[in-house]
């Protein structure tokens, strides 16, 4: 359909904004044929606003009535305008494979085969096939290993968004029935009830006593009343009563499609793992390169080497100093460490969040909804007494004079005070109730005991409306007392509600009481998950800071705080622009963002200064939400979190996603992502020390000794060195209780320290044996010179031994012997070493210059190299030592201290520079370094390989420097279909 493009639609204003009572002199004023409409021109807010605009106008242009569509109206929409959910886009498997083969670690293996099959050629010689097969074997078995994992998720997150379609109910041929959301078309009109999420964009057409909860949209705490004609955004809660509505907008169609849309082609960035990638790569790759060179050099203008001799040489550097299958480990160990999160109710979205999780120092948190149940209770021990009545029985009385049927938030909190809610009606005939309403602020029941035949009336709700109606026993002390009570709930965060009875004794209903009399008064409010305290506690244990960031109120946000032992020296946010007031209090706005537990009255824009600010003090920040007033801030925090029953925005921002109610799991997840951070740490340091052990030992091998060791036994060693590692991923590792984060500096240096130490036990080894006949005297055959294959293969064990026993070292922080391996990892180094073995005593392959060298070579070997082994344990200590001397320095400013003028300056400098720091150690640079996006197919998200649209939007609001314009009512439609319920599926998975 298209509209003639001199046609030009009146705008919404035009026609009688507001409820379906528009006549049909509105509906002519819209001059336009709603067959010849377009989708563009429907959804364009300056020619219709679908949301003010009359319902009769909603009606004519959607074509659409209070009886819905037939199937076949809906089908052909399915066409026009698109499924409810976002689009996702496809990837091409074998791209995907294709791209395990494409960074710089596989290029330079891709290098060295086409050094083996085109210049490894000769001089009579045929070219190297065995080492060009062995290559190519090796980058093909790490690629499968890198797509099965990476498809198994793919599969995994489509069988997830089927299982996840929500429903809804749907009138389709004049009759209801039930079916996917996924299914609804602007046009359907769709039934409501209470505890039902609303579906879609819709405008209200019936409505019977309906409240919505839109908490997760505006914060407010009560649920809101809705009227025919008003919108009701998708991701709100029925909380009471029963609506028909027809639905206006889907899909796309809504501010975050529109959003996607702008973004689509946006770089994303890589994530902080491919940048730490990208530079352990580039330092493997620089330290081949420099040996290379030196190779060449040496062996050609020095020594003067034939061609072929030299080129084998150049491949055992290229095949032995490259940690090909590091992209795949860290791939496989990420993805495992999902999954084991997953099993403790946190359900990674995006797969780096797992190792920012690790380093995190200051938890940012909301109150209502994540520190709170968000459910309003009466705070029973803290109830006034103005009368001989006792507690209980106020309670009854204020229960008596509330709904138990589809009751309001009060109204449910004061019946949940009760032992059993039954009681509320138990023992007594209601005759007459008077619901709130705003103008009395009250509510009112009248009813007779079944005891004594007796009427009475019972009333409750605002204070100061109480006590003008009370009329007995009203005395200036109790009026004083009363005013002082309702002050101190206030300045404790208390809301109060006042409660009075009187009798009736005519036992008329409409009869004269006796004059109410004040009995008491009800404190109300938001009270702490039964866990929260714990999970703080536990937080702080680990080294993570607790900070409330809420909407509510100042004193509401100190006594919550004060309740769950994590202070209360909070302040409202609006000091944040107010330098001025921060006299007395901090000396910079950054030092009060710091020194605070939390800020009170915050909006969107505060919550996201706060993460900022924290994190350009040097902190990694975590920030848990369940509303979309939480979005931003959890989009730019380091790790977003949204809890249980979080919104579909929230969770669209949120890097991980709480199945559980409460904070209790973030806990456990920040102990597994520790774990799962040391698992990539240890591995890290033993590929980095490889690298150095092999370039160096071989290449000095070459410069003193012109020893030729055959590229295939290399290749070898990498075969069952890379297979081994896979193991790594399951590990039996310990958490720190420090937050962690990636140091390069460290682990480059531990690096060098080992990489050498190992090729010193190498080079006294081949000392050892060219130059004395210390072995050959206890039964070790000669060899002919230092070239003899047979040395070959002894030099061979000995490298293979002593470099895959290192990651033993490495994964423990105290003595190897002091924290058990996992069995996986165990068995698969008995394995490798034991194929070593049989290789060095048994291989006789003429084709690769290795011969057979005994059991009594192999034995010499495994002795030396357990000798070289223990002190490396020692080593460690003191590598430790020195690099955590130098660590104090770099610590960001502690929260809670100070903050000097030179630690923020120097905390600005490194954001300046890009430089993320944790509680120890400083990160790495968070510009995407050269290379690195090659490897974000290896390391894509495993849950979600695509970060979710809300977070796309605010990544490129915040990180390429680009702004999306958004009015208010937009920004308050934020939502996604693709979220709903994941807890469900991936808990029972």
């Amino acid at each position: 359909m298209s509209t003639p493009q001199n046609e030009k639609a009146p705008p919404a204003s035009s026609s009688n904004s507001g409820g379906g009572n528009g006549g049909s002199e509105d509906v002519a004023t819209l001059n336009v044929d709603p067959n010849t409409l377009t989708v563009t021109d429907l959804y364009d807010k300056e020619k219709f606003d679908l949301e003010t605009m009359d319902n009769k106008l909603v009606f004519q242009l959607l074509q659409t009535s209070p009886e819905g569509l037939t199937q076949a109206e809906a089908t052909a929409r399915i066409d026009k305008f698109g499924q409810n959910r976002l689009p996702e886009k496809k990837v091409n498997p074998l791209f995907m494979f294709l791209s395990f083969m494409w960074n710089p670690l596989s290029w330079v293996m891709e290098a060295a085969a086409l050094v083996a099959i085109v210049l490894s050629n000769g001089q009579g010689m045929a070219p190297d096939w065995q080492d060009f097969i062995g290559i190519i074997l090796l980058l093909f078995i790490n690629s499968c290993i890198g797509f099965y994992e990476e498809r198994g998720a793919g599969k995994a997150v489509e069988a997830l968004m089927a299982a996840l379609a929500p429903q809804c109910k749907v009138k389709r041929d004049g009759k209801w029935e039930t079916m996917e959301a996924a299914n609804l078309v602007p046009g359907d009109v769709i039934s409501i009830g209470i505890g039902d999420v609303i579906p879609a964009d819709s405008r209200m057409i019936i409505s019977n006593n309906v409240k919505i909860d839109q908490a997760a949209l505006t914060g407010e705490s009560l649920p809101v009343g809705k009227e025919p004609g008003d919108e009701v955004f998708s991701g709100s809660t029925v909380k009471q009563g029963e609506a028909e509505a027809v639905v206006i907008g889907t899909g796309l169609n809504t501010f975050f499609g529109r959003a996607a849309s702008l973004v689509a082609s946006a770089n994303e960035g890589m994530g902080h793992l491919q940048q730490v990638l990208a530079k352990i790569g580039n330092f493997c790759i620089c330290s081949i390169a420099i040996f290379l060179v030196a190779e060449i050099f040496v062996m050609y203008p020095g020594f003067r080497y034939r061609y072929r001799r030299g080129m084998n040489n150049l491949l055992v550097l290229l095949i032995g100093g490259i940690p090909i299958a590091m992209p795949t480990v860290l791939s496989v160990t990420l993805a495992i460490g999902a999954k084991q999160l997953a099993e403790h109710k946190a359900i990674v979205t995006r797969m780096s969040a797992i190792e920012e999780l690790a380093g995190v120092t200051i938890l940012c948190s909301d109150k209502t909804g994540t520190l709170t149940l968000n459910e309003l209770t009466i705070k029973t021990d803290a109830v006034k007494q103005y009368s001989d009545i006792s507690i209980d029985d106020i309670l009854l009385f204020s229960a008596y004079a509330s709904r138990t049927e589809n009751p309001d938030a009060i109204d449910k909190s004061v019946v949940g005070s009760l032992p059993n809610p039954s009681m509320a009606r138990d023992g007594i005939d209601l005759l007459d109730f008077i619901p709130f309403n705003p103008v009395d602020k009250r509510t009112q029941a009248t009813y007779r005991r079944h005891s004594d035949g007796t009427v009475h009336r019972v009333t409750k709700g605002m204070s100061q409306i109480i006590l003008e109606l009370c009329t007995r026993d009203m005395t200036p002390d109790v009026e004083r007392q009363l005013h002082a009570d309702v002050d101190e709930f206030a300045v404790r965060g208390l809301r109060a509600l006042a409660v009075a009875e009187e009798s009736v004794p005519s036992g008329d209903i409409e009869g004269e009481g006796s004059g109410f009399r004040l009995v008491g008064l009800l404190p109300i409010f938001d009270p702490p998950r039964h866990d929260t305290k714990e999970t703080i506690d536990r937080a702080i244990t680990l080294g993570v800071h607790v900070k409330m960031i809420t909407g509510d109120q100042l004193a509401i946000a100190k006594e919550t705080g004060r309740e769950l032992g994590m202070g209360d020296t909070m302040y409202k946010a609006s000091i944040l622009n107010k330098p001025e007031e921060l006299q007395g209090i901090a000396n910079s706005v950054d030092e009060l963002v710091l020194r605070a537990d939390g800020f009170a009255g915050v909006y969107p824009e505060h919550k996201y200064e706060i993460v900022e600010r924290l994190q350009n003090l040097g902190h990694l920040v975590a920030m848990t939400g369940d509303g979309v007033n939480d979005a931003p801030a959890l989009a730019k925090a380091n790790v977003g979190v949204a809890v249980a029953d979080a919104s579909d925005a929230a969770r669209s921002a949120a890097d991980i996603v709480l199945t559980e109610a409460g904070l209790s799991t973030i806990i456990e997840a920040f102990i597994h992502s520790r774990i799962i951070f040391q698992r990539m740490r240890n591995y890290a340091i033993y590929t980095c020390s490889v690298t150095i052990r092999i370039v160096t030992t071989f290449s000095i091998l070459v410069f003193a000794f012109k020893f030729d060791f055959p590229p295939f036994l290399v290749l070898i060693l990498a075969f069952i060195n890379d297979g081994t590692m896979m193991t790594i991923s399951t590990d039996r590792v310990s958490p720190s209780k420090h937050p962690n984060a990636w140091n390069l500096k460290e682990i480059f240096s531990y690096a060098i320290v080992y990489g050498c130490y190992l090729t010193l036990s190498t080079l006294i080894f081949f000392i050892v044996i060219d130059k004395s006949n210390f072995f050959q005297r206890h039964g070790c055959k000669a060899f002919s010179n230092h070239n003899d294959f047979s040395f070959h293969s002894v030099i061979y064990l000995q490298v293979s031994i002593l470099s895959q026993a290192l990651i033993f070292v490495t994964r423990a922080q105290g003595f190897f012997f002091m924290e058990r391996p996992s069995v996986f990892l165990m068995c698969a180094f008995v394995l490798a070493q034991f194929v070593a073995t049989i290789i060095t005593v048994y291989a006789s392959w003429g084709f690769t210059e290795i011969r057979s060298a005994g059991w009594h070579w192999a034995g010499a070997v495994w002795i030396w190299d357990i000798v070289w082994f223990v002190p490396l344990d020692f080593i460690k200590f003191g590598m430790a030592g020195i690099i955590r001397r130098f660590a104090a320095a770099s610590n960001p400013p502690a929260p809670g201290m100070p903050v000097s003028s030179d630690q923020v300056e120097l905390a600005r400098q490194r954001t300046r520079m890009s430089v993320e720091a944790a509680q120890n150690v400083t990160r790495i640079s968070t510009i995407p370094s050269r290379g690195a996006s090659y490897y974000a197919p290896n390391m894509h998200d495993h849950v979600s390989h695509r970060r979710n649209f809300g977070a796309r939007v605010k990544h490129m609001i915040t990180k390429t420097g680009k702004r999306l314009n958004m009015d208010n009512t937009e920004l308050r439609r934020l939502q996604s279909t693709q979220a709903q319920a994941a807890s469900r599926v991936l808990t029972n998975n």
